[in-house]
């Protein structure tokens, strides 16, 4: 049976985890972005015969590749997190998650630890052609990798495709496709993949005006500023598009997210979208009567429009949804916060009072009430969950955190547009190159484009909260049972870990970076 953990332990395996996430989602951007990149050129390469673009293909390559090995080694310890830090989570749906997991490493893994040999090592031992498809095939790699993992992750936002097993107190995968197909893993796919894009984008641009601004390699700097700016304005364009659909599934599947990234306590029907908003720290309950804005501009009846596809539908606030009575989107009427937590304490007393028969001999079991307990069980697993919260107010995720993340990857997306725009005029009008304001643009753009890029999973993750897995099964539920000195313990040898292997990864891309396309391969 799953039983709540202390707070302190909840919060420092939280804060491990998220740590561990953070340093990992520096690496994976730019793997993915800069991997296409980087084959785009060896493609240009392969048609023209020039070695300039050889040249041009195996610097990013490089780049690459150091960003790539520091990448697996964080992402490695994320996995094996979710059995130290979240066994509880682990063996109550690792029927599940593990499945997309487990396709990741046999399939996409094992595709780029094949190929990635033949594309760094391979450029004089193999034809120019079976070596442009090893290029391919490694980011074609990544990216599946990609997909699974946020195939993965999905579920967890939207359960979709399974059943619990009181026999077994696990929750069992029935449609597979359910699972990999829903709206929410498909649109996170692409939405996440051509964010990061972008960034790959923005850093080679970025390292381009570096060289301008220095008056090194203008060449090699001019021609993959064209390619990168080109890609990187198609990405930003289908990543705003991809937004749409992603703030359209929260509002259908997550509406307390969508409220607490709009800062939404009290909805209404014609609700508008916030463009600029200020937090008031007044602000204390979803109920105390506070004005929860020292000031904002809204944007007329835009959030019903992004959430219903219709100006004046209803959007509900996180005190609507806490106190329920309003009418949903099918007809039926939302049940309040407290009734949910009443039917998901009913659904773990019958599943408790499942178990108890069930586990004694066979020939001792009271079949009638295994089977009465079965359909209580049954009746109220949809609020399975909420039997663990012991608060409503708990239901609520971090405001603050969330609200002003999702406008920090909003305004930074519309300004990286721009920056695209701005880019691929300059670069093909041949005036990048004497446009010195335009580089140092570039150049400091790429912190914010990481910044964008991990208020984007912030959003995401403290968005969701309280929620493991939404509305089955809370983080308090999901925890390991550990001593919580020995999470702590780990989280500072982690934060240490990962920050020397920062460095150390920035060290050499800078120094690979001052040598210059020209530089053998160390």
């Amino acid at each position: 049976m799953i039983t709540s953990i202390e707070t302190s332990l909840i919060d420092w395996s939280r804060a491990q985890f998220a740590l561990t996430a953070i340093y990992h989602w520096l690496f994976v951007p730019l793997t993915l972005g800069l991997g296409v990149i980087q084959a785009i050129m060896e493609t240009i390469y392969y048609k023209t015969g020039k070695e300039f673009w050889k040249t041009t293909a195996q610097f990013w390559m490089k780049i690459f590749g150091i960003n790539f090995a520091i990448g697996v080694a964080t992402g490695l310890i994320l996995e094996f997190e979710f059995g130290t830090n979240w066994s509880n989570y682990s063996w109550f749906v690792g029927d599940i998650f593990g499945a997309p997991l487990a396709i990741e490493g046999i399939l996409a893994f094992f595709m780029e630890a094949t190929f990635i040999a033949v594309m760094f090592f391979g450029w004089n031992k193999v034809s120019k052609g079976f070596h442009l498809a090893s290029t391919w095939l490694t980011v074609g790699g990544a990216t599946i990798s990609a997909i699974w993992i946020l195939v993965a992750n999905a579920w967890m936002q939207y359960p979709a495709g399974m059943e619990f097993n009181p026999a077994t107190g696990r929750s069992e995968m029935v449609d597979f496709f359910a699972v990999a197909l829903s709206p929410v893993a498909i649109n996170k796919f692409f939405h996440t993949v051509l964010s990061a894009w972008i960034v790959g984008a923005v850093v080679v641009i970025g390292i381009s005006s570096w060289y301008l601004l220095k008056k090194r390699h203008a060449e090699f700097a001019v021609a993959s500023i064209k390619i990168a700016a080109v890609f990187g304005l198609v990405a930003s364009l289908l990543t705003a598009w991809t937004g749409d659909g992603s703030a359209y599934e929260v509002a259908q599947k997550q509406p307390m997210k969508l409220a607490a990234m709009e800062g939404l306590y009290d909805g209404g029907s014609g609700v508008g979208l916030v463009g600029i908003g200020v937090l008031s720290p007044s602000k204390v309950s979803y109920d105390d009567g506070a004005n929860p804005f020292l000031f904002k501009i809204e944007l007329p009846k835009l959030l019903s429009f992004f959430a219903q596809r219709d100006l004046n539908a209803y959007v509900p606030g996180m005190a609507n949804i806490i106190k329920g009575g309003y009418t949903l989107p099918d007809g039926s009427i939302a049940i309040s916060a407290k009734e949910k937590i009443e039917k998901g304490k009913l659904a773990i007393q019958a599943f408790g009072a499942y178990r108890k028969e069930f586990d004694k001999p066979e020939g001792q079991r009271d079949l009638a009430l295994m089977e009465a307990a079965e359909a209580t069980m049954k009746a109220n697993f949809k609020y399975f969950g909420y039997g663990y919260i012991k608060n409503p107010a708990d239901l609520i995720p971090p405001v603050a955190p969330t609200f002003y993340s999702f406008r920090v990857m909003v305004i930074l997306g519309g300004f990286f547009i721009l920056l695209f725009v701005v880019a691929v005029w300059y670069s093909f009008k041949d005036k990048f190159e004497k446009a010195g304001w335009l580089q140092w643009i570039c150049l400091w753009s790429i912190p914010l484009v990481y910044l964008c890029s991990q208020a984007g999973w912030a959003v995401a993750e403290m968005g969701r909260q309280p929620w493991a897995i939404q509305d089955t099964l809370p983080v308090g539920a999901a925890v390991s049972k550990l001593s919580t000195s020995s999470v702590q313990i780990t989280f500072f040898i982690f934060l240490i870990l990962f920050t020397v292997l920062l460095i150390a990864e920035l060290g050499i891309m800078i120094k690979t970076i001052k040598q210059g396309p020209a530089a053998k391969a160390e």
